[in-house]
């Protein structure tokens, strides 16, 4: 497969959604993007819209079920902060940069999602945290990515950031955006932003600060822009820029593991801690998955059924939809959780086990609790003014095209047909209005 470009540069805003389209056409930076370049803003996320599971699909073209990766976090009954897929070996098959390596492209990734210990990224800074309180975050982060390279980005920008806080830690990633470019010159970046994504779910989704994000996503961009341009590569190299789900506002937290309790379907010790359960409500934030500790315990799976009933035909709980692991399967989610419960606008779903059923957001508990949020994503594709965006511009890309539709699953053929890689049999396909005609 002929190549169409062997440097490409693509940049995740988490959280850019399809209604930011009226804002950033507008903005100087973004425009330079957009003045040769062809975009959609019907961009179909994933179920569940969280994350890693996002973009984990972005470099695979496949759906959550297929790529393994079906949820941020793992399943541990009962743990304050559960592990995340922070690991490459999380995902099943090929990825865009694994097979960037096989042909002899330097690969390079800042933040990018489930990318932890991913030998075929050869400058790699990946998104993984200290969980644990005998764990130190540069330590952690050294250890599952490229060493020294991180070490060289802390010794240069380290000052800049402040912990994971933002807007710092994304100033961060700028600064070692820019440096990676004109030092390491990668043919294949994938960098990853949360600003916005922090500020919707910290403020709500068309808030000002989340509009302040986006004004400052417009800057990087800019810096980044610049720094192709410095490095002479910039005529060269293909620039993607994307989303990978939207937000909805909410204000009301449902704890459906306190109501297992109470159906003695989870059972706890006497200082509150799980020690045994049957069926467990793993969180995917607007949507969730509940498992069976035994799949074959049809007794329980029986009883959950009808529980999860009775709580939907009172709205007030918060349950709009529920469906079956089969039909969870056959919307690209989890197969194996018994079932999978969608939120109704204005309520999401938490892991705790302990407190109230339904717990009202305000800033009092925000303050104590960083699980309370304004807005939050996971929800189903199928929401209302939920799509994401997706823009690509410069070498071997077709200029000035709308494309009116596409999926997330997409990207990844798209973005492999450009570089002449081939990503092996995926759920999306290659977007040929993208694909400059030679």
């Amino acid at each position: 497969m002929k190549a169409l470009t062997k440097n490409m540069i693509v940049i995740s805003f988490d959280c850019l959604s399809a209604f930011d389209y009226s804002l950033i056409e507008t903005l100087p930076n973004f425009q330079r993007v957009f003045k040769n370049g062809s975009f959609s803003r019907n961009v179909e996320t994933i179920y569940p819209s969280l994350t890693y599971p996002c973009h984990s699909t972005i470099v695979t073209g496949k759906y959550p079920k297929n790529h393994g990766v079906i949820n941020n976090t793992l399943i541990q009954p009962g743990a304050v902060s559960p592990d995340w897929n922070w690991y490459r070996s999380a995902i099943k098959g090929t990825t865009l940069y694994d097979e960037a390596y096989k042909s002899n492209l330097t690969t390079a990734a800042l933040l990018w999602p489930v990318t932890g210990k991913a030998k075929s990224i050869q400058y790699n800074l990946p998104e993984i945290f200290a969980n644990r309180p005998w764990q130190n975050q540069i330590m952690v982060s050294l250890l599952n990515g490229t060493a020294s390279y991180q070490w060289e980005l802390n010794k240069l920008y380290g000052n800049v950031r402040n912990g994971l806080s933002q807007p710092e830690l994304d100033d961060f990633v700028l600064e070692s955006t820019v440096h990676t470019i004109l030092t390491k010159k990668p043919n294949l970046l994938l960098v990853h932003f949360t600003d916005l994504d922090t500020m919707r779910h910290d403020y709500g989704v068309r808030s000002k600060e989340a509009r302040d994000a986006i004004h400052r996503h417009d800057k990087r961009l800019g810096r980044i822009l610049d720094a192709l341009e410095d490095s002479g590569k910039y005529s060269e190299t293909t620039i993607v820029i994307l989303g990978d789900h939207a937000a909805l506002d909410e204000n009301k937290a449902v704890n459906l593991n306190v109501h297992f309790h109470d159906q003695n379907l989870l059972t706890l010790n006497s200082k509150g801690k799980i020690i045994d359960w049957k069926a467990y409500c793993k969180g995917c934030d607007g949507s969730a998955y509940i498992y069976l500790k035994d799949p074959e315990d049809i007794a329980t799976k029986d009883k959950l059924k009808r529980i999860l009933e009775n709580l939907m035909a009172e709205p007030n709980n918060g349950i709009e939809k529920i469906i079956t692991g089969e039909e969870a399967g056959k919307l690209g989610a989890d197969p194996n959780c018994a079932f999978m419960i969608e939120a109704a606008n204005g309520y999401y779903f938490i892991e705790d086990h302990l407190g109230e059923f339904i717990k009202e957001v305000t800033e009092e508990n925000r303050s104590s609790n960083p699980k309370f949020l304004r807005a939050c994503h996971g929800y189903s594709p199928d929401k209302e003014d939920y799509q994401t965006f997706f823009l690509a511009s410069g070498k071997g890309v077709q200029p000035n095209e709308e494309i009116p539709s596409m999926g997330l699953i997409d990207i990844g053929p798209t973005l492999a047909r450009l570089l002449g890689l081939d990503l092996g049999e995926t759920d999306g396909q290659v977007i040929e209005q993208f694909i400059l005609s030679v």
